[in-house]
């Protein structure tokens, strides 16, 4: 029987690219199951957040079978962060590990961008009950990101028509947003933050030339 604790839930790194394509493929086919729509991500785009040090993954340590999966984005010169393609294997179900993703990627966008607002689409009612307990509230479709990017990504989905059809306003999926009032303490690894500040040294470096 699963348990909770057979299951790492950490920031992933490249090493973990391998797991993409089956990540990809459990996103799929719980939006057939739901009958829902989702925002098609190719194999490149999770590779690159996984890079990025942008994406949590779960693993059961015994032997690194795939259990779940999240990652997340910024929009609007970084003011904006979305939380986003939260996904946990079927036969992983039922351990509390889609909440413990959820912390966790929350945690990784509070602590690299802590002045940014974090919002979600989601037409999932647990999606809505875990960010709820995190301090995210319902808005309307005005109060998100305006980039352009961001709406892009909604393009694949089954359900755009309503999206264009209400001119952006109101879709099937609803909106939450977390406005940051306070800093949360930072649960990542000492190795993570390090990879994040080269990272970001890299960028920096990189916009200077």
């Amino acid at each position: 029987m699963e348990t909770s604790k057979d299951i790492k839930v950490m920031v992933a790194g490249p090493e973990h690219e391998v797991y993409v394509d089956t990540i990809l493929e459990t996103i799929a086919e719980a939006a057939k199951v739901r009958g829902t729509g989702i925002a098609k991500r190719t194999h490149e785009y999770v590779a690159k957040k996984m890079q990025e040090a942008k994406a949590v993954i779960a693993l059961r340590e015994s032997d690194g079978r795939f259990a779940g999966f999240s990652y997340i984005e910024t929009w609007g010169n970084k003011q904006y962060v979305t939380t986003s393609g939260l996904i946990v294997h079927p036969d992983f179900r039922g351990l509390g590990l889609a909440k413990r993703i959820k912390d966790l990627t929350f945690t990784l966008a509070r602590t690299r961008w802590p002045h940014a607002k974090i919002f979600s689409l989601t037409s999932g009612a647990a999606v809505m009950a875990m960010n709820t307990q995190l301090g995210y509230k319902p808005v309307t479709f005005a109060e998100l990101t305006d980039d352009e990017s961001f709406w892009k990504g909604c393009e694949g989905c089954i359900n755009v028509d309503v999206l264009h059809r209400t001119g952006r306003k109101y879709c099937i999926c609803t909106g939450m947003l977390f406005d940051p009032t306070e800093q949360l303490p930072a649960k990542l690894t000492p190795q993570t933050i390090a990879r994040i500040k080269q990272l970001e040294e890299i960028e920096e470096h990189s916009s200077q030339n």
